[in-house]
């Protein structure tokens, strides 16, 4: 069967799917300029807890041969560090000569950046020819499971491992082909995460902090214990450093699971040898050998995401794969991955990256003097209004900054006024900018050649300042979207 749905149509059949994920709206920002629900939390969104549902999944995968089944998996779950932590995985797995698919989420410009082959996005042709292989499939479970429609996320896990691993079953002039290894990246959670169908490998639980606590709850044990839900009885699990109660929830986990558990900073450690702005050199001492490499990642955080990566390499070590040193170290140097502390221009030199919780934002401030110097801090900020907002300008403010608000695309993001009044209130002035590429020429207008111009508080506002800067094109189907937010909500 030959495939001849468009690309552009295969977008349209995917949006499509989201009507059915609406809930109760986002908190109205004139009522509550704060951008924070009530009690100074955040806000419920239209994703809610009643729509995960493994099941959905499961039979989804089984009318499509269980393609999760046929590939060793690295499965990988956490709050920070997650998707970099993937990236190392998947880029040192490509070094060595194996055939490797990524999934991972959200997308930065494209969805097919979310479905990875050999470290490059499927093409238009085998997206679309993904689409129309699994959407009967689809049809058929959301109308006959009792169970309610497949969301989008579960729909794109299933084309993940379709792609990964299920070549013989795929429809199209596309030449797919199995792939050696698949790394997932969880999407939201864990317990109850569409990707947490299969039997992985190794699993990876990176730094957990506190983020959609509308959906994961409201304290690190909670949501440690949803990220732990990946850990299958008897599985090898690779645990990044954690706060206290974050690693006794996930303790509790490992002992009932009978888990063997590898802690990150204690059987594994990494030491920095230099850094600057164009990246930094350290050692992972393994269980098994010592690794010195480089990497254009920037931030200390990388370094633990780095060694975590070298942790869950071991274990496939151990399984008899092969993995020479040589590769590790070449695979962490080819790594990318992009709005992580990703300088896109000099002179100024212009920072995009994705903090978009309090830890990751001081994670990512307290940083910047180590690889960039003490600078002039000139910032394009936006926010998408479920986040805690207060907090993030708090810690922002201590660092003096030149602010330029914005909002992304992005129907979930905080007006540009409104974030411009954030700061105002905690003594900072501010100027607000309609898009982030305004915000960038007002940015690149007031900076000197010396000056630091940093856009983050949001993934989609480093997004879509790193398209203005690199003349990125993305896709945007302003005429397949609803107006109102939770039709959006699944593409990020």
């Amino acid at each position: 069967m030959s495939h001849e749905l468009s690309y552009q149509d295969s977008i349209s059949r995917l949006l499509s799917l989201v009507d059915h994920e609406r809930g109760t709206p986002i908190t109205d920002t004139a009522s509550n300029p704060d951008g924070l629900g009530p009690g100074g939390g955040a806000s419920r969104g239209p994703r809610q807890k009643t729509i995960f549902n493994l099941k959905r999944i499961e039979v989804l995968l089984a009318k499509l041969g269980n393609p999760h089944r046929s590939v060793p998996v690295i499965h990988v779950a956490g709050t920070k560090g997650k998707g970099s932590t993937a990236a190392f995985c998947d880029s040192v797995l490509h070094n060595v000569g194996y055939r490797t698919g990524f999934y991972s989420s959200p997308h930065l410009h494209s969805f097919r950046e979310r479905i990875r082959i050999n470290s490059q996005p499927v093409s238009q042709g085998q997206f679309a020819s993904l689409v129309e292989n699994v959407w009967p499939h689809h049809l058929d479970v959301s109308a006959n499971l009792g169970l309610g429609p497949v969301t989008l996320f579960e729909f794109m896990t299933a084309m993940g491992f379709q792609s990964f691993g299920g070549a013989n079953t795929l429809v199209g002039r596309t030449g797919f082909q199995n792939v050696d290894f698949q790394v997932i990246e969880v999407g939201l959670g864990g317990r109850l995460d569409a990707t947490n169908v299969v039997d992985p490998a190794v699993c990876v639980i990176t730094a957990i902090s506190l983020d959609h606590t509308a959906i994961l709850g409201d304290t690190l044990g909670q949501i440690a214990f949803e990220k732990a839900g990946i850990i299958k009885p008897g599985s090898t699990v690779v645990i990044a450093p954690q706060e206290p109660e974050a690693a006794s929830a996930i303790d509790e986990v490992c002992q009932r699971l009978n888990a063997r558990v590898i802690q990150v900073g204690r059987d594994v450690t990494w030491e920095l040898i230099a850094a600057d702005s164009q990246g930094q050199e350290f050692i992972v001492r393994g269980r098994l050998g010592d690794y010195r490499s480089t990497t254009p990642l920037l931030g200390t955080h990388q370094l633990i995401n780095g060694a975590t990566a070298v942790a869950a390499l071991e274990v496939l070590r151990e399984q008899g794969h092969d993995i020479p040193d040589a590769a590790i170290a070449q695979g962490f140097a080819n790594v990318s991955w992009p709005c992580r502390m990703e300088v896109l221009a000099d002179s100024p030199t212009i920072m995009a990256d994705g903090a978009h919780n309090l830890s990751s934002m001081e994670t990512l401030l307290d940083s910047l003097p180590r690889y960039m110097g003490l600078r002039r801090l000139i910032l394009i900020a936006g926010f998408s209004r479920d986040k805690s907002i207060k907090d993030m300008v708090r810690c922002i403010g201590t660092h003096d900054p030149v602010v330029f608000a914005t909002a992304s695309r992005h129907p979930r993001s905080l007006a540009a006024e409104d974030v411009a009044g954030l700061f105002v209130r905690q003594g900072m002035s501010a100027v607000s900018c309609a898009s982030p590429a305004d915000a960038l020429r007002a940015a690149m207008e007031a900076a000197n050649d010396d000056d630091l111009v940093l856009a983050t508080g949001s993934l989609f506002v480093a997004a879509e300042v790193r398209e203005a800067v690199l003349g990125i094109d993305p896709e945007v189907y302003p005429d397949l979207l609803a107006s109102d937010s939770s039709r959006f909500e699944a593409t990020g």
